[in-house]
């Protein structure tokens, strides 16, 4: 499931996500609830298994996860626990390196979680049998799309999509609207395949979230596609120690 497009800003980034999934999976509104370690969570939940895929803490943490890990896999469940529940034991947690480190991902599904600050970004992919941990440069643009959907070479050409779109995008305040249409529109001329799809209502583009984190606030837009909805919050961020 998922396109995932991350911008850097001036003052921090703007991280867009469609999820594609079975349209019976998809909430309306986002919801919100205070974890164990004190933290503030915002999120999407999945209506099936109550996990996550993509969320932002008060505190100024942002992630989301992605199926599968480099190229699609065997699905053999019974799996131990839903990956979009991993997304939740992420944020309950106040180390986002320790917990890659130490996290026991034995009989979980594969998987690709993102995080993001504004001065570290991490990577993590699981692949069913071992963790593959990345840094990525803040200061640079990242694409992702899942690998249980889109092989390498549609992962390549909706990538090239995201990039020429990139080399004619001027600097502009309305950058998140700008990238958000583009979540909306890009294509490469194949419904199955364009940023919003469908495979036969099997599968397709249920919603868009996208993450604006400045400075002071976090501002999240989620659309729900299936019901014409939207939902928006916006809430402060504690200033730098």
């Amino acid at each position: 499931m998922c396109t995932v497009t991350y911008l850097p800003t001036r003052n921090g980034f703007i991280l867009t996500h469609n999820r594609d999934e079975a349209p019976g999976r998809s909430p309306k509104n986002i919801a919100s609830r205070t974890l164990p370690n004190g933290t503030l969570l915002y999120w999407p939940p999945d209506t099936q298994a109550g996990g996550a895929w993509i969320g932002a803490n008060d505190r100024g943490l942002c992630a989301c996860l992605l199926n599968g890990a480099f190229v699609k896999h065997k699905h053999l469940p019974p799996y131990r626990r839903s990956r979009g529940l991993i997304l939740i034991d992420f944020f309950e947690q106040n180390n986002p390196e320790s917990f890659f480190q130490n996290i026991e991902l034995h009989q979980i599904e594969p998987f690709t979680l993102l995080s993001f600050e504004p001065t570290q970004c991490f990577e993590l992919r699981w692949d069913g049998h071992e963790k593959h941990f990345k840094s990525l440069e803040t200061r640079d643009s990242h694409f992702w799309c899942s690998a249980t959907l889109y092989s390498p070479e549609l992962q390549k050409l909706r990538e090239t999509v995201f990039r020429n779109w990139e080399k004619e995008q001027p600097e502009s305040p309305e950058l998140a609207k700008a990238i958000l249409e583009l979540h909306h529109h890009g294509s490469i001329g194949d419904p199955e395949n364009n940023y919003v799809m469908n495979r036969q209502n099997r599968v397709q583009t249920v919603s868009i979230t996208q993450i604006e984190r400045q400075e002071h606030h976090i501002h999240i837009r989620y659309e729900d596609l299936l019901e014409g909805q939207t939902d928006i919050r916006t809430f402060g961020l504690p200033d730098p120690i």
